[in-house]
């Protein structure tokens, strides 16, 4: 195919429309409609077209403003370099100072490596408090596959998505068969810091942790049974539920009781770590010289000053949030590509020294 008769003017964009369509970019161009679709669509296999028609309708659709339509685009050519990130959260994590925001910048970072654009989905129920909108997880099929993440997931909406085929990784372990996920292997971390303790010299522990049952959650405190276990703790009481408001009268108790350490653990809403270190500064004690404390993640963000009673960071391991955000993207890529089956992976948790671990106090 070749067309290189001479263009008429650009026309001024057509009035009374949204938006311009590639008619009109084949009206300025002077080339036919087809001709506008293969250009646009990057087609070159069995396709002859002049240099300077192609340089023509790029610039006619740039004039136009013209902006492909991404569903249309994905019927069409099965790929439009979009990924949508959809988190399950009332806000969407755009502070620093949030627990999720270094999974976006891996996100990001990835998306740009691999020249693909990102679509941020929210639901309108959220307003309401609610993560269980179906319609608004149906919207992520315009984008080519979708990246999912947060606490508590609908499972109605993505068994959909998982059985229609369409391409998505969560970032974070789930439990669901054929789900692809990139997540943090918290179960040996969490035995790890397990058995730092019992290496320290402790034989009673206390693991606190928040009510709700999350997989991040519940690895976690398999992990700190299971090395609590295997190192000769006492696993008799060893795990405690908290909302963060009743902190102050379980470790009175626990001080009664002879426990000389406490682990806790980091979620989005930090409920148990804020509830632990405030029960702890009012109670006058230090960590790690009264009660050694260990955290099982990575705080949101470091405190703008000390907290009362810590003599130093928390000990305990590091989540690698920004590479699970990496990975991700580059699992969905593979998906969408069709060259990978769903996948899971689960990526190393760093162990942080930290101030707050030391052997039992004297007497204690």
């Amino acid at each position: 195919m070749s067309e290189t008769a001479s263009p008429p003017p650009t026309p001024p964009r057509p009035n009374g429309r949204a938006k311009p369509r590639q008619s009109d970019i084949a009206r300025a161009a002077g080339v036919s409609q087809a001709t506008v679709s293969l250009v646009l669509r990057g087609a070159t296999t069995g396709v002859v077209l002049a240099p300077e028609t192609r340089r023509r309708v790029l610039r006619a659709a740039e004039d136009l403003g013209y902006v492909p339509d991404p569903v249309a685009t994905r019927l069409a050519a099965a790929r439009n370099g979009m990924l949508g990130l959809y988190t399950f959260s009332t806000t969407f994590p755009t502070d620093v100072a949030h627990s999720y925001y270094p999974v976006l910048v891996g996100v990001e970072e990835e998306a740009a490596a691999q020249g693909q654009d990102l679509i941020l989905f929210t639901g309108a129920s959220r307003a309401a408090g609610t993560t269980s909108d179906a319609a608004a997880v149906r919207r992520v099929r315009a984008a080519d596959g979708c990246l999912f993440f947060g606490r508590h997931v609908p499972e109605d909406p993505i068994r959909r998505l998982s059985e229609d085929g369409f391409p998505f990784v969560y970032i974070g372990r789930r439990e669901e068969p054929g789900i692809s996920h990139v997540g943090a292997d918290y179960v040996s971390a969490s035995a790890e810091v397990a058995a730092r303790l019992a290496a320290l010299g402790h034989h009673r522990v206390r693991y606190l942790r928040e009510n709700d049952d999350a997989p991040a959650s519940t690895d976690r405190e398999r992990g700190v049974v299971d090395g609590a276990r295997g190192a000769g703790l006492e696993t008799v009481g060893l795990v405690e539920r908290t909302d963060g408001g009743d902190v102050d009268a379980r470790l009175a108790r626990w001080r009664d009781e002879g426990v000389t350490a406490v682990v806790t653990e980091e979620t989005d809403t930090g409920a148990a770590l804020s509830g632990l270190t405030a029960a702890v500064a009012r109670a006058g004690l230090s960590c790690p010289g009264d009660l050694s404390l260990a955290l099982l993640g990575t705080p949101a963000a470091a405190p703008a000053a000390p907290v009362t009673g810590l003599a130093g960071a928390i000990s305990g391991f590091g989540v690698p949030m920004r590479e699970m955000g990496r990975a991700a993207v580059r699992l969905l890529l593979d998906l969408i590509e069709g060259s990978a089956a769903p996948q899971s992976h689960l990526l190393a948790c760093e162990p942080v020294a930290g101030a707050t671990l030391g052997p039992p106090h004297p007497g204690r």
